[in-house]
């Protein structure tokens, strides 16, 4: 993959892995968060809505924007951020944004750890590296593992740290090989792929 992209700037690598899942059942979902252990290559953006201590706490831990005051600039068109995180004390103004960041999949949620009170956990998590994967429609799960200026070994631990993720995420529900094809391409160059025997054991 690396031999193959030709772009003139550092293209993101990109895993796209296909499940045996239907992802129409509700017990079929597949969904989760990995922290890669070298990142994506990418600052990330995050937002924190929060107040008093747990606001304080977010700007020590590096958010780039703090502040119930997002709420309303939000419904106003701002989205300035990649991640979004809150207290569970805040939903209340945060839920009515669902219909915003919903479909863009900006919306703070318990299960991938930015509704919470430990802030500051979540916030250094989400900046060294922690990403979000969920099912596509069509069974696909797609996210970013890196840069092609990374280094081998760091893509490759990368990409073993999300299939091992995927692997704990398997629903009970789930059918056959579960996993059914990896492939791993940067943005512009062609997909490549990779063994899916290797994480179809890991997951038997």
């Amino acid at each position: 993959m690396k031999e193959l992209a030709f772009a003139s700037f550092d293209e993101t690598v990109e895993i796209a892995t296909q499940l045996s899942v239907d992802p129409r059942q509700a017990d079929q979902i597949v969904r989760g968060t990995v922290v890669l252990p070298h990142g994506t290559g990418k600052a990330t953006r995050v937002l924190v809505i929060a107040e008093g201590d747990k606001a304080q706490e977010a700007r020590d831990a590096g958010a780039d924007h703090v502040g119930t005051e997002f709420v309303a600039k939000i419904q106003e068109g701002w989205l300035d951020f990649d991640v979004a995180v809150t207290t569970p004390d805040q939903m209340g103004k945060v839920g009515p944004l669902g219909r915003i960041l919903g479909p863009r999949g900006l919306m703070p949620t318990p299960k991938a750890g930015t509704v919470t009170m430990d802030v500051s956990r979540a916030v250094s998590e989400i900046k060294a590296g922690k990403i979000q994967f969920r099912v596509d429609r069509t069974g696909n799960v797609h996210a970013p593992i890196g840069k092609v200026s990374f280094e081998r070994e760091q893509l490759e631990e990368n990409l073993g740290a999300f299939m091992d993720s995927i692997v704990r995420a398997r629903p009970s529900a789930a059918k056959g090989g579960y996993i059914q094809s990896v492939t791993v391409s940067s943005t512009m160059g062609p997909g490549v792929s990779v063994d899916e025997n290797i994480y179809r054991r890991r997951g038997s």
